[in-house]
């Protein structure tokens, strides 16, 4: 029987960015059973699935421990703004799950609009980097230390068929991560990075799935359903992973468990 690993973060201001969805949801959650006081934050669009995790929060934390704050990663002016909505409620967040991202279009990289290719990079990329540089200045004022974990993917260690603008942003962001470690490391802030392969079930997922099948390429077949078996077949655990194990991950990292990891990319891909 598989068991839960026991973390207790009472004490500590969690932020969670990208909140909304279902790896930031999972992550949350576990930070409110374990004690913290959570910040809940994603865009004016995922207004729905941030009041659901906030809810979701609520029930397994003490009362008035959770906070939502719409924002937008890729503005500086909301990323410091929520900053200070955290501060004014709990305190300066030093436990924070740098997690806001987008897949973008799955598409041939020579039919892959430009457009779209500088969002994702926006989001993924210069959103994650708003987070890391205000989070640091808050620390670094207030005189404490932390723990960060990026989001990043399997598809930015190896390069995703049909996945030019995910796979480059998830590239920068290990890299971002492994450069922020060491410009931390003087403040006592730990940064590291996730980075998982195929995590159903969920919106990624069936999205991935299905445009992936549009896409039409030699990678995968038309039929998603295939396409499914096609991707499971590739993991040599012959599974997904699961929101549990992703979360399991980014609560171990941002625990004092973790206090001599630094400036490293986990891998959570079933063996890929």
């Amino acid at each position: 029987m598989q068991t839960r690993a026991s973390y207790h973060f009472a004490g500590a201001t969690a932020l969670v960015t990208g909140a909304g969805g279902d790896i930031g949801r999972t992550v949350a959650i576990r930070l409110a059973e374990s004690g913290a006081s959570v910040v809940l934050t994603d865009l004016g669009s995922a207004a729905d699935g941030l009041e659901r995790t906030r809810d979701l929060c609520a029930r397994g934390s003490t009362e008035g421990a959770v906070l939502a704050v719409p924002a937008d990663v890729t503005d500086p002016a909301a990323v410091e703004a929520c900053f200070a909505a955290a501060i004014e409620r709990f305190g300066v967040p030093d436990r924070v799950f740098n997690n806001a991202g987008v897949q973008g279009q799955i598409l041939p990289l020579q039919e892959y609009p430009s457009e779209d290719f500088a969002f994702v990079l926006q989001v993924n990329t210069v959103g994650i980097f708003n987070v890391l540089r205000e989070a640091s200045r808050r620390l670094r004022d207030a005189g404490r230390g932390g723990a960060i974990v990026n989001s990043a993917s399997m598809a930015g260690v190896e390069g995703a068929a049909n996945m030019p603008a995910y796979s480059a942003s998830k590239g920068a962001v290990m890299s971002l991560t492994r450069s922020a470690s060491k410009d931390f490391a003087p403040l006592g802030i730990r940064v590291n990075a996730i980075a998982p392969a195929f995590i159903g079930e969920g919106l990624m997922w069936d999205r991935q799935v299905r445009l992936q099948a549009q896409a039409n390429t030699q990678y995968y077949s038309t039929d998603p359903a295939i396409v499914a078996e096609e991707m499971i077949g590739a993991v040599p655990m012959r599974r997904t992973g699961t929101l549990d194990e992703v979360a399991a991950t980014v609560i171990w990292l941002l625990s004092d468990e973790a206090g001599y990891v630094n400036g490293q990319n986990v891998i959570i891909s079933g063996g890929i």
